[in-house]
């Protein structure tokens, strides 16, 4: 299983540049980081009964950092949830992918996302509805770590904590870059664990990019092993997997040439090749 999620991701990675690519269009940076991530929750624990979208005891996943919606895209189109045919339309006029998931347009997308802030607090009501029903369904939350800049997010954070949601996790791509600097030079995030486990939360920290850490840790989390609401945050590089991107902030919404596409292509192949010699 860890290889097909490995595979998974780096599929992801594959898709999402290549389509940025070609509407000239996306956020390449914060797809890269958070395609591991994506790879495990579209494996085993979102989006599994997708001849039923609408079961009312599914889970639920937010992409909130709405901006990295190629990611979700290149999964859900990987999984055959969403048709070749749409997805070759994103960005394009009345394409059903906007640049940040529409729910109207996408029976699977629970909520449309792109304001940052905002996914978290809707998860929140979420999570507090479930408990209310006696629902098992759980509440998977994907943020930015630069979003947690956001002063709703951390109503929710409260909120969540007094209700003791344990059925709620919010998990946080912490690549350290938003939009053109190092979060750092913005808002220091640095305290962050230390943050949600003062507001009440459970919180772990996980390699972003290894699928047995994330893996691990979400399985805990579907078995009812926290008593609070859980954070997750989840140590990643803005770009990952092209050498020439990984780290840099100016790949936030940065589109590569034809050239630089090949070059990123090459390499994420060479990454698959290397995991199949293993």
């Amino acid at each position: 299983m860890k290889n097909d999620m490995d595979r998974y991701a780096n599929e992801i990675r594959k898709s999402s540049l290549r389509s940025a690519f070609k509407a000239n269009l996306g956020h390449p940076g914060g797809d890269l980081s958070c395609a591991d991530i994506i790879s495990v929750l579209l494996s085993k624990y979102v989006h599994r009964n997708v001849d039923n979208p609408l079961n009312n005891d599914r889970n639920r996943f937010i992409m909130s950092k709405g901006h990295a919606a190629l990611a979700y895209y290149s999964a859900l189109n990987i999984k055959n949830i969403i048709e070749d045919h749409d997805y070759d339309t994103f960005s394009k006029k009345y394409s059903l992918l906007s640049g940040h998931p529409a729910s109207q347009k996408i029976d699977v997308v629970e909520v449309s996302t792109g304001p940052l802030g905002h996914g978290l607090p809707i998860a929140t009501g979420m999570a507090l509805a479930g408990k209310m029903h006696d629902s098992n369904r759980k509440i998977f939350v994907l943020c930015g770590d630069g979003e947690m800049q956001e002063g709703s997010n951390w109503e929710a954070i409260m909120f969540a904590a007094h209700h003791q949601l344990s059925n709620l996790i919010c998990i946080v791509d912490r690549n350290r870059l938003q939009h053109a600097m190092p979060t750092e030079n913005v808002v220091s995030l640095v305290r962050l664990p230390e943050m949600f486990k003062g507001f009440g939360w459970d919180c772990v920290v996980v390699d972003g990019h290894n699928v047995d850490e994330i893996d691990l840790t979400l399985k805990r989390f579907e078995n009812d092993e926290f008593s609070n609401p859980l954070c997750v945050i989840a140590e990643t590089q803005k770009g990952r997997g092209v050498s020439f991107m990984e780290g840099r902030a100016e790949w936030h919404h940065k589109i590569p040439s034809k050239e630089q596409l090949t070059t990123a292509l090459e390499e994420l192949n060479e990454l698959d090749a290397t995991r199949k010699a293993l």
